[in-house]
């Protein structure tokens, strides 16, 4: 099996990245608009791989699947459901497991290199 390579995600161009759309469960405004590039999806365990980036904003977090991933550039906060908040920024990388719930805060805009791990496959 071919290695999948995300070659320098920190210095792809915004507009490279394929689908645009606002988070679907936003906590205020602005509401955060997501970009994205899947650079492999396994049909046969739903990993996904890919490059993220949002705009500054609120939401409740809606990956059901475990993730980790890695910031390459922004700053934000997750706050987990009953938990305290976690300040993530450029060069942090953070695991969750699956059914992680909370809230994004994004301050600067984000980019973030991800791997959706199998797992609960439902959104929530």
């Amino acid at each position: 099996m071919t290695p999948v390579v995300l070659k320098a995600p920190v210095n792809l161009p915004s507009d490279s990245l394929d689908s645009i759309s606002p988070v679907s469960r936003p906590v205020g405004e602005p509401v955060s608009i997501m970009r994205s590039k899947v650079a492999f999806h396994s049909a046969t365990d739903e990993t996904n791989v890919g490059v993220w980036e949002c705009s500054p904003g609120r939401w409740l977090r809606q990956v059901a699947e475990a993730e980790f991933c890695t910031f390459l550039s922004g700053r934000c906060t997750f706050t987990p459901d009953g938990g305290p908040a976690v300040v993530l920024e450029a060069g942090d990388s953070i695991y969750f497991h699956a059914n992680t719930n909370g809230e994004w805060n994004v301050i600067e805009p984000l980019r973030k290199a991800y791997v959706i791990l199998p797992g609960a496959r439902s959104r929530v």
